[in-house]
């Protein structure tokens, strides 16, 4: 198996699918044998659903880049955010910057009792999910399961997505992968 740099779970598409046989569930492309992330999901947007670049690349950073990787699409966004939103994507990008257990669980109580479930209350549900426990401090630890962040952050990008104008969505998905081409390496192709 390939050695992941500091951000990504792993170099190779095809390492990321076995070791999260989830991700098989949320999309239909499949990697070839020993394709690079970044060229898998680059091969994504010009697919029949480019939107699973975004399920994609929420799942191949480790979960704290992938919480930032989420805030940045959603920020680039920010002016369709509600203010619900707009205060939980700072909240995760907080824990991102200090990862401090009380606050992680704080911020996942309040996302999980949140009415709406809207971008930013689903990056904060990926945040919350990032821990090392779906439990508070003080509770016996229950380890979240490896995928569950990416999948909150792939629904809150996604989220995100849809509320860009149909003829910018296809320009600001291009953009969300150019960011993460920036968070996983400048030289990774």
């Amino acid at each position: 198996m390939t050695k992941p740099l500091e951000t990504l779970r792993y170099l190779t598409a095809q390492d990321l699918f076995a070791a999260l046989p989830e991700i098989g569930e949320d999309m239909t492309a499949r990697p070839r044998r020993d394709e690079g992330v970044m060229a898998f999901a680059r091969g994504l947007l010009d697919g029949p659903a480019p939107e699973e670049a975004v399920t994609f690349a929420a799942q191949m950073f480790i979960r704290r880049v992938s919480v930032w990787w989420g805030h940045e699409c959603l920020r680039h966004v920010g002016d369709r955010l509600d203010p619900v939103d707009a205060g939980m994507m700072e909240r995760a990008a907080a824990w991102v910057a200090e990862p401090d257990e009380d606050a992680r669980a704080a911020m996942l109580d309040a996302a999980m009792a949140s009415e709406v479930r809207g971008p930013g209350v689903w990056l904060a549900l990926g945040a919350g999910w990032g821990g090392a426990s779906l439990t508070a401090p003080d509770s016996p630890p229950v380890t979240p399961p490896r995928f569950l962040t990416g999948r909150a952050v792939n629904a809150a990008v996604l989220a995100a997505l849809a509320r860009v104008a149909q003829p910018r969505r296809q320009a600001t998905l291009r953009d969300f992968l150019s960011m993460a081409r920036d968070l996983a390496a400048p030289d990774l192709d």
